[in-house]
Protein backbone atom coordinates (compact mmCIF):
# COMPACT_ATOMS: atom_id res chain seq x y z
CA UNK A 1 0.00 0.00 0.00
CA UNK A 2 1.69 3.28 -0.46
CA UNK A 3 2.53 5.85 1.68
CA UNK A 4 0.62 8.86 1.86
CA UNK A 5 2.67 11.94 0.06
CA UNK A 6 3.68 14.57 2.91
CA UNK A 7 5.74 17.88 3.00
CA UNK A 8 8.28 17.76 5.66
CA UNK A 9 8.68 21.57 6.46
CA UNK A 10 12.58 21.89 8.35
CA UNK A 11 13.09 24.74 10.58
CA UNK A 12 16.53 26.55 10.41
CA UNK A 13 18.45 26.97 13.11
CA UNK A 14 16.82 24.26 14.99
CA UNK A 15 17.97 22.13 18.40
CA UNK A 16 21.29 22.79 20.00
CA UNK A 17 22.79 26.35 20.98
CA UNK A 18 26.27 27.52 21.60
CA UNK A 19 25.58 27.80 25.50
CA UNK A 20 24.31 24.21 25.43
CA UNK A 21 26.91 22.67 23.25
CA UNK A 22 29.72 24.54 25.88
CA UNK A 23 27.67 23.08 29.18
CA UNK A 24 27.49 20.02 27.43
CA UNK A 25 31.18 19.84 27.04
CA UNK A 26 32.73 21.44 30.24
CA UNK A 27 30.94 18.10 31.56
CA UNK A 28 32.58 15.79 29.16
CA UNK A 29 36.13 17.65 29.54
CA UNK A 30 35.57 17.28 33.59
CA UNK A 31 35.18 13.73 33.72
CA UNK A 32 38.42 13.60 31.36
CA UNK A 33 40.50 15.80 33.49
CA UNK A 34 39.19 14.19 36.98
CA UNK A 35 37.94 10.89 35.76
CA UNK A 36 34.64 9.85 37.13
CA UNK A 37 32.79 10.59 38.92
CA UNK A 38 32.03 14.01 38.41
CA UNK A 39 28.75 15.73 40.05
CA UNK A 40 26.36 18.41 38.31
CA UNK A 41 23.96 20.44 40.53
CA UNK A 42 20.95 20.17 38.37
CA UNK A 43 20.15 19.06 35.13
CA UNK A 44 23.34 20.56 32.93
CA UNK A 45 20.38 21.27 30.43
CA UNK A 46 16.66 20.36 29.91
CA UNK A 47 17.29 17.20 28.09
CA UNK A 48 16.71 13.50 29.39
CA UNK A 49 18.50 11.92 26.28
CA UNK A 50 21.66 14.01 27.17
CA UNK A 51 21.82 13.76 31.00
CA UNK A 52 21.40 9.68 30.61
CA UNK A 53 24.02 10.21 28.14
CA UNK A 54 26.51 11.86 30.36
CA UNK A 55 25.22 9.57 33.71
CA UNK A 56 26.45 6.44 31.64
CA UNK A 57 30.15 8.19 31.15
CA UNK A 58 30.24 9.23 34.77
CA UNK A 59 28.46 12.42 35.75
CA UNK A 60 26.28 11.89 38.92
CA UNK A 61 23.09 14.59 38.45
CA UNK A 62 22.08 16.11 41.90
CA UNK A 63 19.84 18.78 43.32
CA UNK A 64 21.46 20.62 45.76
CA UNK A 65 25.26 20.97 46.16
CA UNK A 66 24.55 19.43 50.05
CA UNK A 67 24.56 15.88 48.31
CA UNK A 68 28.05 16.61 46.91
CA UNK A 69 31.19 15.04 48.34
CA UNK A 70 33.96 17.82 49.04
CA UNK A 71 36.65 15.39 47.28
CA UNK A 72 34.89 14.98 43.51
CA UNK A 73 34.50 18.50 41.31
CA UNK A 74 31.06 19.68 40.73
CA UNK A 75 29.65 21.22 37.72
CA UNK A 76 26.60 24.44 37.98
CA UNK A 77 24.52 23.87 35.07
CA UNK A 78 23.85 26.00 31.91
CA UNK A 79 20.91 27.36 33.67
CA UNK A 80 22.89 29.65 36.46
CA UNK A 81 22.93 29.36 40.26
CA UNK A 82 22.29 32.12 42.85
CA UNK A 83 25.35 33.64 44.23
CA UNK A 84 24.99 32.01 47.34
CA UNK A 85 25.84 28.08 45.78
CA UNK A 86 29.27 29.00 44.20
CA UNK A 87 30.24 30.67 47.57
CA UNK A 88 29.11 27.49 49.67
CA UNK A 89 31.51 25.07 47.31
CA UNK A 90 34.21 27.85 48.08
CA UNK A 91 33.20 27.73 52.21
CA UNK A 92 33.54 23.74 51.54
CA UNK A 93 36.70 24.19 49.33
CA UNK A 94 35.82 22.30 46.24
CA UNK A 95 36.57 22.14 43.02
CA UNK A 96 33.74 23.70 41.16
CA UNK A 97 32.73 24.76 37.54
CA UNK A 98 30.26 27.04 36.69
CA UNK A 99 28.93 26.31 33.25
CA UNK A 100 26.31 28.98 33.19
CA UNK A 101 25.68 30.14 29.56
CA UNK A 102 27.81 33.32 28.87
CA UNK A 103 23.99 35.19 28.19
CA UNK A 104 22.71 34.33 31.13
CA UNK A 105 25.40 35.56 32.81
CA UNK A 106 25.35 38.61 30.97
CA UNK A 107 21.96 39.11 32.66
CA UNK A 108 23.21 38.45 36.18
CA UNK A 109 25.94 41.19 36.00
CA UNK A 110 23.46 43.44 34.71
CA UNK A 111 21.29 43.21 37.58
CA UNK A 112 24.27 43.28 39.78
CA UNK A 113 25.37 46.36 38.06
CA UNK A 114 21.72 48.17 37.96
CA UNK A 115 21.53 46.95 41.88
CA UNK A 116 25.11 48.71 42.67
CA UNK A 117 23.61 51.93 40.74
CA UNK A 118 20.74 51.93 43.68
CA UNK A 119 18.13 50.26 41.35
CA UNK A 120 15.35 47.73 42.25
CA UNK A 121 14.75 45.22 39.87
CA UNK A 122 11.57 43.54 38.29
CA UNK A 123 12.68 40.05 36.57
CA UNK A 124 10.60 38.85 33.58
CA UNK A 125 10.44 35.31 33.71
CA UNK A 126 9.32 32.30 35.15
CA UNK A 127 8.22 31.15 38.68
CA UNK A 128 10.73 28.14 39.93
CA UNK A 129 12.94 27.82 36.70
CA UNK A 130 16.17 27.57 37.63
CA UNK A 131 17.56 29.79 35.67
CA UNK A 132 15.34 32.53 37.18
CA UNK A 133 16.10 31.22 40.70
CA UNK A 134 19.27 31.77 39.42
CA UNK A 135 19.01 35.31 38.22
CA UNK A 136 17.16 36.15 41.04
CA UNK A 137 19.60 34.70 43.76
CA UNK A 138 22.38 37.37 42.61
CA UNK A 139 20.84 40.07 44.81
CA UNK A 140 19.38 40.21 48.14
CA UNK A 141 16.13 39.09 49.00
CA UNK A 142 13.75 41.54 48.00
CA UNK A 143 15.74 43.23 45.45
CA UNK A 144 14.35 41.32 42.55
CA UNK A 145 10.60 41.43 41.95
CA UNK A 146 9.03 38.60 39.68
CA UNK A 147 6.65 39.05 37.31
CA UNK A 148 5.34 36.87 34.85
CA UNK A 149 2.15 38.08 33.17
CA UNK A 150 0.47 41.65 32.08
CA UNK A 151 -1.27 41.18 34.60
CA UNK A 152 1.28 40.48 37.48
CA UNK A 153 2.83 44.19 36.30
CA UNK A 154 -0.30 45.98 37.35
CA UNK A 155 0.07 44.21 41.34
CA UNK A 156 3.97 44.51 41.87
CA UNK A 157 5.16 46.53 44.45
CA UNK A 158 8.33 48.58 44.04
CA UNK A 159 10.12 50.62 46.81
CA UNK A 160 10.42 53.88 44.66
CA UNK A 161 9.26 53.88 40.91
CA UNK A 162 11.99 56.13 40.01
CA UNK A 163 14.84 53.95 40.75
CA UNK A 164 13.89 50.62 38.95
CA UNK A 165 15.17 48.70 36.07
CA UNK A 166 14.46 45.13 34.31
CA UNK A 167 15.79 41.79 33.17
CA UNK A 168 14.60 38.82 31.45
CA UNK A 169 15.31 35.07 31.09
CA UNK A 170 16.75 34.57 28.46
CA UNK A 171 14.13 31.59 26.88
CA UNK A 172 10.96 33.23 26.69
CA UNK A 173 8.55 34.10 24.38
CA UNK A 174 9.62 37.51 22.36
CA UNK A 175 6.02 38.37 21.12
CA UNK A 176 4.90 37.82 25.22
CA UNK A 177 8.30 39.60 26.44
CA UNK A 178 7.35 42.33 24.15
CA UNK A 179 3.90 43.30 25.48
CA UNK A 180 4.94 42.49 29.51
CA UNK A 181 7.61 45.20 29.01
CA UNK A 182 5.09 47.38 27.16
CA UNK A 183 2.88 47.09 30.03
CA UNK A 184 6.19 48.02 32.81
CA UNK A 185 6.88 51.40 30.49
CA UNK A 186 3.37 52.29 30.71
CA UNK A 187 3.58 51.94 34.37
CA UNK A 188 6.77 53.00 35.38
CA UNK A 189 7.99 55.42 32.56
CA UNK A 190 11.49 55.88 34.70
CA UNK A 191 12.51 51.50 34.33
CA UNK A 192 15.83 51.07 32.54
CA UNK A 193 15.88 48.18 30.42
CA UNK A 194 18.92 46.08 29.27
CA UNK A 195 21.29 47.83 26.69
CA UNK A 196 20.59 45.00 24.25
CA UNK A 197 17.64 42.56 24.15
CA UNK A 198 18.10 40.07 27.39
CA UNK A 199 16.22 37.07 24.91
CA UNK A 200 19.49 35.23 23.68
CA UNK A 201 19.57 35.14 20.22
CA UNK A 202 18.96 31.25 19.73
CA UNK A 203 15.41 31.65 21.21
CA UNK A 204 14.74 34.64 19.00
CA UNK A 205 16.35 32.51 15.91
CA UNK A 206 14.11 29.48 16.62
CA UNK A 207 10.88 31.27 17.19
CA UNK A 208 11.51 33.23 14.34
CA UNK A 209 12.06 30.32 11.89
CA UNK A 210 8.58 28.82 13.74
CA UNK A 211 6.72 31.43 12.98
CA UNK A 212 8.34 31.76 9.21
CA UNK A 213 6.95 27.63 9.20
CA UNK A 214 4.17 27.69 10.97
CA UNK A 215 1.67 29.13 8.29
CA UNK A 216 2.69 26.71 5.58
CA UNK A 217 2.18 23.44 7.78
CA UNK A 218 -0.97 21.22 9.23
CA UNK A 219 1.15 20.13 12.17
CA UNK A 220 3.89 20.89 13.96
CA UNK A 221 6.31 18.60 16.12
CA UNK A 222 8.53 20.43 18.58
CA UNK A 223 11.53 18.20 19.96
CA UNK A 224 12.07 19.23 22.85
CA UNK A 225 12.04 17.91 27.02
CA UNK A 226 8.63 18.76 29.36
CA UNK A 227 11.11 20.82 31.61
CA UNK A 228 12.62 22.88 28.63
CA UNK A 229 11.31 26.70 28.84
CA UNK A 230 12.49 27.41 25.23
CA UNK A 231 11.13 24.19 23.62
CA UNK A 232 7.58 24.99 25.20
CA UNK A 233 7.56 28.25 23.97
CA UNK A 234 8.19 26.81 20.57
CA UNK A 235 4.96 25.17 20.69
CA UNK A 236 3.17 28.18 21.94
CA UNK A 237 4.91 30.09 19.29
CA UNK A 238 3.60 28.05 16.47
CA UNK A 239 -0.04 27.77 17.83
CA UNK A 240 0.18 31.46 17.52
CA UNK A 241 1.74 32.08 14.01
CA UNK A 242 -1.24 29.81 12.54
CA UNK A 243 -0.15 26.34 12.85
CA UNK A 244 -3.78 24.44 14.25
CA UNK A 245 -1.56 21.54 15.79
CA UNK A 246 1.73 21.25 17.52
CA UNK A 247 3.12 19.14 19.69
CA UNK A 248 6.30 18.60 21.85
CA UNK A 249 7.66 15.81 21.90
CA UNK A 250 10.86 14.04 23.54
CA UNK A 251 11.48 11.22 21.19
CA UNK A 252 9.67 9.44 18.09
CA UNK A 253 7.83 7.16 20.31
CA UNK A 254 5.82 10.57 21.92
CA UNK A 255 4.53 11.09 17.96
CA UNK A 256 0.34 11.20 18.64
CA UNK A 257 0.18 9.44 14.80
CA UNK A 258 -3.78 9.63 15.25
CA UNK A 259 -3.21 13.55 15.15
CA UNK A 260 -1.37 13.43 12.14
CA UNK A 261 -3.80 11.67 10.19
CA UNK A 262 -4.63 13.09 7.00
CA UNK A 263 -2.20 15.69 6.98
CA UNK A 264 -0.43 17.22 3.93
CA UNK A 265 2.65 19.18 5.68
CA UNK A 266 4.45 18.71 8.53
CA UNK A 267 7.21 21.02 10.58
CA UNK A 268 10.14 19.83 12.49
CA UNK A 269 11.52 21.90 14.95
CA UNK A 270 13.94 21.35 18.17
CA UNK A 271 14.38 23.42 21.20
CA UNK A 272 18.01 24.98 22.27
CA UNK A 273 18.70 21.29 24.36
CA UNK A 274 17.53 18.76 21.77
CA UNK A 275 20.40 17.21 20.30
CA UNK A 276 20.23 16.29 16.16
CA UNK A 277 20.42 12.64 17.12
CA UNK A 278 16.26 13.24 18.37
CA UNK A 279 15.28 15.38 15.25
CA UNK A 280 17.03 13.13 13.18
CA UNK A 281 15.10 9.98 14.80
CA UNK A 282 11.54 12.52 14.46
CA UNK A 283 12.25 12.42 10.66
CA UNK A 284 13.07 8.99 9.90
CA UNK A 285 9.92 8.23 12.03
CA UNK A 286 7.57 10.31 9.62
CA UNK A 287 10.14 8.90 6.55
CA UNK A 288 8.54 5.48 7.78
CA UNK A 289 4.73 6.36 7.73
CA UNK A 290 5.09 9.08 5.14
CA UNK A 291 6.30 9.50 1.50
CA UNK A 292 8.57 12.50 2.16
CA UNK A 293 9.72 15.49 0.53
CA UNK A 294 11.66 17.78 2.67
CA UNK A 295 11.70 21.90 2.49
CA UNK A 296 13.98 23.76 4.98
CA UNK A 297 12.64 26.98 6.47
CA UNK A 298 15.95 29.10 6.86
CA UNK A 299 15.31 32.33 8.39
CA UNK A 300 19.45 32.86 10.09
CA UNK A 301 22.41 31.17 10.27
CA UNK A 302 24.14 30.72 13.13
CA UNK A 303 27.84 30.81 14.19
CA UNK A 304 28.04 31.36 18.19
CA UNK A 305 31.01 29.59 19.69
CA UNK A 306 31.53 29.85 23.86
CA UNK A 307 35.14 29.20 25.00
CA UNK A 308 35.26 26.98 28.51
CA UNK A 309 36.61 27.70 31.60
CA UNK A 310 39.97 27.98 31.45
CA UNK A 311 40.43 25.16 34.59
CA UNK A 312 39.38 22.67 31.72
CA UNK A 313 41.59 23.98 28.83
CA UNK A 314 44.25 21.88 29.65
CA UNK A 315 42.07 18.73 29.56
CA UNK A 316 41.30 19.33 25.36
Amino acid sequence: MPKPPVTLYLAAPRGFCAGVDRAIKIVEMALQKWGAPVYVRHEIVHNKFVVDGLKSKGAIFVEELDECPTDRPVIFSAHGVPKSVPAEAAQREMVYVDATCPLVSKVHIEAQRHADNGLQMIMIGHKGHPETVGTMGQLPPGEVLLVETVADVARVSVRDPSRIAFVTQTTLSVDDTEDIVAALRNRFPAIIGPHKEDICYATTNRQEAVKAMAPRVDAMLVVGAPNSSNSRRLVEVGTKAGCAYSQLVQRATDIDWRALKGVTSIGVTAGASAPEVLIDEVIKAIRDRFDVTVETVETAVENVEFKVPRILRDAG
